[in-house]
């Protein structure tokens, strides 16, 4: 079974737990969960060819990732994948999890983000531009206005 099905079953019965695959010497987070990931941590994420949000970390930083997870108060699993995706460590907070307020701020996160990134790939792509200099210069009292 393809890891991206196990990802959902398994997301199915956690589904207010942080998932991290070990895939050899890298853990793989998947969907919304990689939000939550790039908010945390600055982690990139990707789309894979089956249109799945996804990002990566190396297993050697897996101690600092559980830290973070810890400190807010995630419940995350980690499982291996090349062992049946036994559960290699967990963490359940029960009531106190805050996996869903986390998911609430980083989609807000990764959305804004999404966006001053387009806003400045149009403002390069205007490098040229006669006016470059005053739309900074607008953006510039907007956000120092605030």
């Amino acid at each position: 079974m393809a890891i991206i099905n196990m990802v959902r079953n398994i997301k199915e019965v956690h589904k207010e737990d942080l998932l991290c695959f070990k895939v050899g010497n890298f853990c793989q987070c998947y969907g919304k969960d990689t939000y939550i990931m790039q908010y945390l941590f600055e982690y990139n994420i990707k789309q894979t060819k089956d249109n799945v949000l996804n990002c990566g970390f190396p297993l050697q930083a897996l101690r600092k990732v559980e830290a973070k997870l810890e400190q807010n108060k995630i419940n995350y699993i980690v499982l291996d994948t090349k062992n049946e995706y036994a559960v290699m460590v967990s963490e359940d907070y029960k009531n106190l999890n805050k996996y869903q307020e986390f998911i609430n701020k980083s989609t807000k996160y990764v959305r804004v983000r999404k966006r001053v990134s387009r806003i400045q790939n149009m403002l390069i792509c205007q490098f040229d531009s006669e006016k470059i200099d005053e739309k900074i210069e607008e953006i510039e009292k907007i956000v120092y206005e605030s």
